[in-house]
């Protein structure tokens, strides 16, 4: 029984705050500079051959079809994509994504109902430059 009691009376211990979230550098203006973001339209949308939640894409740029590898197939079918004007990182150097060639990058936001593809409000022409 007193073991119980000892308990019972026991000094309630502090709550350790949370940790800070880690600081997020800034980029300057000359840093955003640096990338090129364009408008290109999506013409052909294949399922990543080697991941379940990545599709192969082809994109116009209005001067060349670029292939982009995108993080999308949990959010979008290929034909939700096809046709549709996104906008893209195009200066990016090429990465390979389980083992398939990516020459830039595709824009989008997440959140806990899952991605969405940034693009413009209106079909702008191909090539135009996000600022």
């Amino acid at each position: 029984m007193t073991e119980v009691h000892a308990l019972n009376n026991a000094v309630p211990q502090p709550v350790a705050a949370p940790s800070p979230a880690p600081a997020v550098a800034l980029a300057s203006v000359d840093d955003f500079r640096k990338f090129k973001l364009v408008v290109a339209c999506v013409t052909e949308a294949a399922l990543h051959p080697n991941a379940d939640k990545l599709f192969v894409l082809k994109v116009d740029t209005g001067t060349e079809v670029r292939q982009l590898v995108a993080g999308i197939r949990r959010s979008y079918t290929p034909e939700q994509l096809v046709g549709r004007r996104v906008v893209i990182i195009s200066n990016l150097a090429p990465a390979v994504i389980r083992g398939v060639e990516s020459q830039g990058m595709l824009l989008a936001a997440s959140d806990e109902a899952g991605v969405s593809i940034l693009q413009p409000d209106r079909d702008v022409v191909l090539g135009s430059v996000v600022k």
